[in-house]
C-alpha cells in the first residue's frame, strides 16, 4: 500500500516546479513580502508538506527567476511578438519565467525538452486552454536561440 501511494505522487523535480510556479505566481500578483516568506506560507499550506529535496529545487528555480527577472523578462518580450509581458495571463508569464531561468540560470543543467515538456504541463494545468501552445512556441524559441 505504502508502495502504491509513493508511486502517485509527482517526481520530486515536477513538484519542485509547482511549488516555484506556484510561489512566483503569488509573488508576482501578490505584491508584498518576499518570495521566501510566499513559498514558505504556501508550502505549510499544503496536506502533504514537501520534502527537503523539493523545496530546495524549487528554492533554486525561484531565487533563479527572481534574481534575473529583468533579462529573463527582455528574452520572453522578445520572443512573444504581440504581446506586452503585463498583459500576459499571470500563470503564463510565470511559467515562462520560471523555464527560462531554468533553461539559463541554473547550474545544474537538466535537458531542454525535459524542461520544456514540464512547463507546458504545468500551463496546461495551471493556465487556460490555449496555454500549453503558448508557452511551447515561446520557449522553443527560447531554446532555438540557446
Amino acid at each position: 500500500m505504502e508502495q502504491e501511494q509513493k508511486q502517485d505522487l509527482p517526481p520530486p523535480r515536477r513538484a519542485s516546479r509547482e511549488l516555484a510556479l506556484r510561489t512566483l505566481y503569488a509573488f508576482d500578483v501578490g505584491g508584498g513580502g518576499s518570495w521566501e516568506s510566499t513559498m514558505e506560507n504556501i508550502a505549510a499550506a499544503e496536506n502533504d508538506p514537501p520534502g527537503a529535496k523539493v523545496i530546495k529545487y524549487a528554492q533554486t528555480l525561484v531565487d533563479a527567476a527572481v534574481r534575473n527577472r529583468e533579462p529573463i523578462d527582455a528574452i520572453i518580450a522578445n520572443k512573444a511578438l504581440h504581446w506586452e509581458l503585463r498583459r500576459m495571463a499571470a500563470v503564463d508569464r510565470n511559467v515562462l519565467r520560471m523555464a527560462t531561468a531554468e533553461l539559463m540560470y541554473v547550474e545544474e543543467r537538466v535537458p531542454f525538452k525535459v524542461v520544456i515538456d514540464e512547463a507546458v504541463e504545468l500551463a496546461k494545468s495551471y493556465g487556460t486552454d490555449d496555454s500549453g501552445k503558448f508557452v511551447n512556441g515561446i520557449l522553443d524559441s527560447i531554446r532555438k536561440e540557446l
